[in-house]
């Protein structure tokens, strides 16, 4: 015996260790036993990564039996392994293809690990694999062609890499899967046709080749595999039509088509799937109706049909037949007739989704909506031609999550009853022409994340209640009515991340609040009435991406500290406001802007250089004639800087009392040569005065003003309206709109523009032309940005200094001198006023309303004629006029 022990020992180190040092390859030359399958397993653990250390605790060469190995699973009688299970072992690395050594192996599961390279075509020879699983991982290459060959194969799946390559055809590799149940490729990047020779796998269950590029027509031939349950062919480039031998799949459970290039009709023969429960032909270009036929496919619990070309209506009776309906979804289509169908769809007590958004539906909502499952959670009416009111029942559908009926033709209140609908998250009722306030009650419904009610006729002011919704991130309320302050609880909703509240009539100033709402991505207040400084709080918005402050009062200085928001900002527009001071330089430090315009305020300086200043299709700086440098931007260079401060203070207490004493002595020496020498002036002739007004539309008024909406509103009298408008030639103009009540003033208005428009100076508010039909009378002006003498002297947010004053007076000077001595025709006034003296961008002042306020007022001995040898006007009190 003692001699014995080492001759084994001998022997083992001979024959057994060389099988775990020598190069391992496919011992398919030699007979399969247990130490095979142990090379196997541990030239596979070789070849993959293990980074949780899953495989690396027990998957040892000197372990008692591999079978007790994670994932190894061996027959009790031979001990080989039969089953290799490891999904979700995060396991990387490629697969070896001494895999295909188990020649026991029958089961296959690696899927749901990370990974990579090709699939070894030596596992199509494993005579006993049944089910095979690779799926949810990064593989790539082609499919090897012997998988599509292996008789014992029930079930396969690949799907969810990145597989490419095409299915094999009769010319290159059959299809000879006889036994195979299960066959999922989708999610990989497949290309070619669907091969016909599908159908030899006669025993098919399930077959899913969705989410690929397969192109080319779908193989009518699978009509024959008449035990399908399930077809997935979605989300490909298929073309050409839906085969009716489809229709012959009678045990099918769920079809997808949907995602591809399919055109033509919808078969009636869909209509014999009994048992089909889920159908998707969503995303193709159908065309044709909604086919009756398909309505006796009474189990259909999910329809998808959208973004199609389908006409047609609604079949009314579906609610009745499709009576386990849980999803409806046609939106994106052509569809037209009534809602009566929704009287049906009381029947469908599980139906969740009801889509039929973006479709040419003309009719009124029903009470009926208010009928239907409170287990609905999603109703889509959106894009439509639905007329009416809003129905208050629909605040019955407890269950809602979103609802959309935005962009229709909806008039009415908004009904308080929607307060009731707790757990909604999203309304949508903007474009269409709802009115009245918007109701406080909204505010109890704490769950909404989005409010949208823009472009409607809604008035009065902005609740307070809306403070309390707490989750809210998006709120528009754009281009209504809505007027008075921003209420404070609204500077409450720390989480909000949109909040458009343009093209109203509010006012106030920004509050300090504001700097709480650290994650603003988008901020709009243009088009409105607010006022005072912009606060240095916007730089502590440092998410925000958006931000328009346009078309106000704001004034002061641009704040340094707005270039903190350098991370994100992309558009900024602070246009048509009063913001004064200089650029900061700062500013060239916000490398994401796209956008910014600053135009058309009372910014003076030198531009700064760099940044998007150096690019004129980001920046706008128009409308700012004290701003210097920039020549690329089309302004003139700055003066040098003067090094001497003795200078400074000398031109500070000096100059003044000498520009005061030099216009005066202009104003006199000016009025003594147009004394003396005016009436030998030539004045332009009538014709050529008439040649230099443009001819402007009534359509391009109603476009340049946004058919006269309330947001472009700027003054409104008892006789008439002012807006500003926006022409098509990029002018910017005042419309006067006569009121259409004042008959006598309508009659002489085309007289009163002959004469009128005869009238020029720099000193007069220009006629640029006028617009006139049987019931519209307006005047298209010279626009005015900063408004009027009156608000300047009297009111607090307004301040002119010495040489302002001054220049108005010389300039309505000029402009009386010009009425009442150089015209052809003598001009007086009669109703000079500070309303009536506009300012220009650069203060200077134009007189307004010359001659034609009585016109206005309709006073008939007032009113002027173009034959007439004078227009009457001002007269002091206790003259008279014959």
């Amino acid at each position: 015996m003692e001699g014995l022990i080492p001759t084994v020992l001998f022997m083992a180190i001979q024959f057994i260790l060389p099988c775990f040092f020598c190069p391992l390859k496919p011992a398919m030359s030699r007979p399969h036993n247990n130490f095979t399958d142990l090379e196997s397993l541990l030239a596979f653990k070789a070849s993959v990564a293990d980074p949780h250390g899953l495989l690396a605790t027990n998957w040892t060469a000197n372990a008692s039996s591999f079978c007790s190995w994670n994932g190894v699973h061996c027959s009790h009688r031979r001990q080989r392994v039969v089953a290799l299970k490891l999904p979700d072992f995060f396991l990387g690395g490629s697969i070896s293809p001494h895999i295909a050594n188990l020649s026991f192996l029958s089961f296959l599961d690696l899927s749901n690990n990370t990974l990579t390279g090709p699939i070894p075509g030596a596992i199509g020879r494993l005579p006993r694999l049944a089910l095979f699983t690779l799926a949810n991982n990064s593989l790539s290459g082609p499919i090897p062609l012997s998988i599509f060959n292996m008789s014992s194969l029930v079930k396969v799946s690949l799907a969810m890499n990145n597989l490419s390559g095409s299915l094999p055809s009769d010319t290159d590799h059959p299809f000879m899967l006889p036994r195979l149940q299960f066959m999922s490729l989708s999610m990989n990047h497949l290309t070619g046709s669907i091969t016909p020779n599908i159908a030899r796998c006669s025993q098919l269950q399930v077959l899913s080749l969705s989410s690929n590029n397969f192109s080319g027509s779908i193989p009518p031939e699978l009509g024959n595999i008449t035990g399908l349950n399930f077809l997935y062919l979605g989300a490909n480039q298929l073309t050409g039509t839906i085969p009716a031998s489809v229709g012959k799949l009678s045990k099918l459970n769920e079809l997808d088509l949907g995602d591809n290039y399919l055109q033509g009709a919808i078969p009636k023969e869909l209509g014999n799937l009994l048992d089909v429960q889920y159908l998707a032909l969503d995303k193709n270009s159908l065309t044709g109706s909604i086919p009756m036929a398909l309505l006796n496919a009474s189990e259909i619990s999910s329809l998808h049909l959208a973004e199609n070309n389908l006409i047609g209506y609604i079949p009314s009776t579906l609610g009745v037949s499709w009576p386990q309906l849980e999803i409806l979804n046609i939106r994106t289509n052509k569809l037209t007739g009534r809602l009566d169908f929704i009287n049906s769809l009381s029947n469908c007590r599980n139906l969740q989704y009801l889509m039929l958004s973006e479709n040419k539906i003309s009719d009124f909502l029903l009470d009926s909506l208010g009928n239907l499952s409170t287990s609905l959670n999603y109703l889509y009416l959106n894009s439509n031609y639905i007329k009416g009111r809003i129905p208050s029942t629909i605040g019955n559908l407890s269950g809602l999550i979103d609802l959309d009926l935005g962009q229709n033709e909806l008039t009415g209140e908004i009904p308080s009853e929607f307060s009731r609908l707790k757990g909604l998250q999203g309304m949508f009722l903007h474009h269409n022409r709802i009115t009245g306030y918007i109701p406080p009650e909204l505010g109890l419904m704490t769950s909404l994340n989005a409010l949208f009610l823009e472009e409607n006729a809604l008035s009065g002011t902005i609740p307070h209640s809306l403070g309390n919704i707490s989750g809210l991130q998006s709120l528009s309320l754009a281009a209504n009515g809505l007027f008075s302050s921003i209420p404070n609880s609204l500077w409450s909703l720390s989480g909000i991340l949109r909040l458009n509240l343009s093209g109203n009539t509010l006012d106030g100033s920004l509050p300090q609040q504001m700097g709480n709402l650290k994650f603003f991505d988008s901020l709009d207040l243009s088009k409105n009435r607010f006022s005072g400084n912009i606060l240095s709080i916007l730089g502590d918005l440092q998410m925000i991406t958006y931000l328009d402050l346009s078309n106000n009062f704001f004034d002061g200085q641009i704040p340094i500290s707005l270039d903190r928001l350098v991370i994100n900002i992309e558009y900024m527009n602070l246009s048509y406001n009063r913001i004064s001071g200089t650029i900061p330089k700062s500013l060239t430090n916000l490398g994401k802007l796209y956008s910014l315009d600053l135009s058309f305020n009372k910014l003076q300086g030198p531009i700064p250089e760099g940044g998007v200043f150096s690019n004129s299709s980001i920046v706008s700086l128009e409308g700012n004639p004290a701003l210097c440098g920039a020549l690329k931007l089309g302004f003139s260079s700055c003066p040098p800087p003067s090094n001497s401060k003795s200078n400074l203070c000398l031109l500070k207490y000096i100059l003044p009392p000498i520009v005061l004493v030099v216009l005066l002595l202009s104003c006199f020496c000016t009025r003594l040569i147009f004394h003396k020498w005016g009436k030998k002036l030539k004045l332009p002739s009538e014709d050529a005065l008439m040649n230099t007004f443009r001819v402007i539309s009534y359509r391009e008024l109603v476009r340049a003003t946004d058919n006269f909406s309330e947001a472009n509103l700027v003054g409104r009298g008892s006789f008439s309206s002012v807006y500003k408008a926006y022409l098509d030639d990029g002018l910017i103009a005042a419309v006067k709109v006569l009121n259409s009540e004042n008959q006598s003033a309508l009659r002489s208005f085309d007289a009163e523009y002959c004469a009128l428009s005869k009238i020029r100076h720099r000193n007069l508010v220009r006629i640029i032309s006028m617009c006139s039909n049987l019931d519209f009378k307006a005047l298209v002006l010279q626009f005015m940005p900063n408004g009027s003498l009156e608000q300047w002297l009297h009111s607090h947010n307004y301040y002119l200094n010495l040489l302002q004053r001054i220049n108005i007076m010389v300039d309505v000077s000029l402009a009386f001198e010009y009425l009442h001595h150089y015209h052809p025709h003598v001009v007086v006034h009669r109703d000079l006023k500070p309303s009536n003296v506009l300012l220009d961008e650069n203060m200077t002042a134009h007189v307004s309303d010359f001659g034609i306020s009585k016109l206005f007022l309709g006073d008939s001995q007032s009113i002027l004629s173009a034959t007439a040898p004078g227009t009457l006007g001002y007269m002091a009190p206790g003259n008279s006029i014959t």
